[in-house]
């Protein structure tokens, strides 16, 4: 810590004094040279003091200056390191945004394809079903009762014929099965099954995926043998197809159609579930 050095006013002072006392014993001319020449060393040591004194008010200044800049270079590189952490805390607030956002979006999508593959496995489940009980009725199916256009070798033959192709349709061998009802269809074309066999044709083609052709005939039931028992099960199958190819409205109106003609068959039930699952 330094002195407190005396200001100008008394330094000037001091010197005056001094200077003051040598003029006076000099103009008295009785003062000893000895006493001159201490007057003059005190002068000179308070003239050395006040040099002294300055070099170290100097120093102290500089000293301030360096401190004052060291303090603004602080306070600069604190004010950096707060924008720097506002910055931060922003950014890092913005990435928990974004990913609690997209976290939110994965887990809708994924509820979205949960719900997506729930309805198609309720839909081949339902396929399944219906697949399973034509099956049963297919290999229940008893011939026709006797006409006066058949006799019984007829009936025999009729039988045979139509179990060859219900083998490959047995086997999933479906073009095989294609060809064997057409051949069916073109050796017995009044037989009660020839409804049936056209009903297969439609079901080989909808299980190649051929959805286009297995609409057409599954529409050739209906068409060509009105009467037939498989018509409110090709109605059905109709509609199913056009629901594969994405043709909605077509598969709706099919369906309705089944509802009001056929409201007491198994297909009715099914085509219930199915116009539900085609509105969600």
């Amino acid at each position: 810590m330094y002195l407190k050095s005396p200001g100008p006013f008394k330094r000037t002072r001091a010197r005056l004094i001094v200077s003051a006392t040598i003029a006076v014993v000099g103009a008295s001319g009785c003062v000893q040279p000895e006493r001159v020449e201490v007057l003059e060393r005190e002068q000179r040591r308070i003239q050395s003091d006040n040099v002294n004194q300055q070099k170290e008010i100097d120093a102290t200044r500089a000293n301030l200056a360096d401190t004052r800049a060291n303090l603004q270079q602080v306070q600069g590189e604190l004010s950096s390191l707060k924008e720097l952490i506002d910055a931060t805390r922003h950014q890092v607030g913005q990435q928990i945004d974004n990913t609690s956002r997209q976290g939110d979006q994965r887990v809708k999508d994924l509820e979205a394809r949960l719900a997506k593959l729930a309805e198609g496995f309720k839909t081949q489940g339902e396929q399944l079903q219906l697949r399973e009980d034509e099956l049963k009725e297919a290999k229940g199916l008893q011939l026709p009762p006797e006409t006066t256009e058949m006799g019984a070798a007829e009936n025999e033959t009729i039988r045979r014929d139509y179990e060859v192709a219900w083998r490959n349709l047995e086997k999933r061998d479906y073009r095989i099965a294609i060809a064997r009802f057409k051949d069916f269809q073109k050796k017995h074309p009044k037989s009660t099954l020839a409804g049936n066999a056209q009903y297969w044709i439609g079901e080989s083609h909808y299980a190649l995926r051929e959805f286009d052709q297995a609409v057409i005939e599954f529409d050739a039931v209906r068409t060509r043998y009105p009467e037939a028992a498989k018509v409110p099960a090709a109605l059905l199958k109709q509609a199913y197809a056009f629901a594969e190819l994405g043709e909605k409205t077509n598969a709706r109106l099919l369906l309705q159609e089944l509802l009001e003609k056929y409201a007491q068959t198994p297909e009715a039930t099914q085509a219930k579930q199915k116009l539900k699952s085609l509105e969600s």
